[in-house]
């Protein structure tokens, strides 16, 4: 018997309705990729986001209302099922590098879509990054930027503290990440211990200090 492949649904995001209409050609040809919806601008993908969740959203990184890498990590909050590939004309290494710490999984230049954005839309959807290829090699060959901020943060303990930060209970961040309570006191002890901050009102002005929020 054959299995049924699971249908991943992605919302499209891209201000240009002709490259639009290109890409949704293309996911939509290939098994178990479904686009469910089109967006424009950011307010119309963060109410598809909202309205869907999608498994994957394919971000156009330069949207009306400017980059939508600041939009990032609100997206992610209203859906944190879903994946990101971010869709970009930018080659610049410091971009990809920026999408990926803002919480993309995926990087695509539009010149080269196509069977590369299927791959990188299957791979988030996985769970797993995609880099450009020519990109990547950028990357790996560029000098490794200091630790920020430099005291041993894990990316999973900047996440927590951020949102410590921004006062969340550590249950409502068990919530949102899919974390046991346990897991969620255990990482608290040790941001705590490596940041030599005790309350929250000191988690916080680090936070700040570090440019962790706004």
């Amino acid at each position: 018997m054959v299995s049924k492949v699971a249908t991943i649904s992605i919302v499209l995001a891209d201000d240009h309705a002709v490259v639009r209409n290109g890409l949704r050609m293309v996911l939509d040809a290939e098994e178990g990729l479904e686009v469910v919806a089109e967006a424009g601008d950011l307010e119309a993908t963060r109410r598809y986001v909202r309205a869907h969740r999608p498994r994957v959203l394919v971000l156009d990184l330069n949207l009306p209302e400017g980059s939508s890498l600041p939009a990032l990590p609100e997206l992610r909050e209203q859906s944190p099922e879903t994946a990101v590939v971010v869709l970009t004309m930018q080659q610049d290494p410091a971009f990809a590098r920026e999408a990926m710490r803002a919480g993309a999984l995926g990087y695509v230049l539009k010149h080269s879509a196509g069977n590369e954005l299927v791959d990188a839309v299957r791979a988030a959807a996985a769970g797993e990054t995609y880099l450009n290829p020519k990109l990547g090699a950028q990357l790996a060959a560029a000098p490794l930027e200091p630790e920020r901020p430099p005291d041993g943060l894990t990316e999973r303990e900047l996440e927590i503290l951020r949102l410590i930060a921004l006062g969340h209970t550590n249950s409502e961040i068990g919530a949102q990440l899919y974390l046991s309570v346990r897991t969620v006191e255990s990482h608290r002890a040790h941001i705590q211990q490596k940041t030599s901050r005790s309350t929250r009102a000191e988690l916080v002005r680090y936070a700040l200090d570090h440019g962790l929020i706004e």
